[in-house]
């Protein structure tokens, strides 16, 4: 069962996932999207799941949504070598809908596996679906993005994922302020 997955490094970790068949998910995916960058990064990103571009090129973040992600990250001087990004599913969901209950419990063990295996301090939740999973299941995103939480000594704070930006473009000065936030909190860790 995926709940036991044994303690590895991180690049086992992903064969593992790579191979993974615990949901129905697996038919139809045409890559396992488990994550990418710096395995030691202090700063985790979390999305959904992937989406049509990402499951071709099986990476994160690639389309659209993940360009905006990019210039988000330039503005606080952050890239993808600086950090690691990965989704709470790691297949696509039919027409990106959300993730059934029975593909969530299959996929969270993996999603825990990487957040113990990357140890980062602080975890960004882009969206509500992933601020539902790592920080608390009534979450309202309109109301309590840009609000740091402790969780397990972790710092986290949940965003308005880059594809709502794109759907509701009156929103990025918000979804940028969050970045800006995070930004000051990452260097208030520095100099503490």
């Amino acid at each position: 069962m995926v709940d036991q997955l044994p303690k590895t490094d991180l690049q086992d970790l992903r064969q593992e996932c790579l191979e993974c068949r615990q949901c129905p998910l697996c038919e139809a995916r045409t890559h396992v999207v488990f994550g990418a960058g710096n395995p030691q990064a202090d700063l985790l990103f979390v999305g959904e799941g992937p989406g049509q571009n990402e499951d071709l090129q099986g990476e994160p973040f690639v389309g659209k949504a993940g360009q905006l992600l990019d210039k988000m990250l330039a503005a606080i001087d952050l890239d993808r070598e600086k950090i690691y990004i990965t989704n709470v599913i790691k297949c696509r969901p039919p027409q990106n809908r959300d993730p059934l209950p029975e593909e969530q419990a299959a996929c969270m063990p993996w999603l825990r596996q990487q957040i113990e295996k990357i140890a980062p301090k602080v975890i960004v939740c882009l969206g509500r679906y992933a601020a539902m999973q790592l920080i608390k299941p009534d979450i309202r995103i309109t109301k309590e993005h840009g609000i740091f939480f402790e969780r397990d000594g972790r710092t986290l704070m949940a965003t308005l994922h880059p594809a709502a930006l794109l759907r509701n473009p009156s929103q990025k000065p918000q979804g940028f302020e969050d970045f800006l936030k995070l930004e000051q909190f990452l260097k208030a860790q520095k100099e503490a």
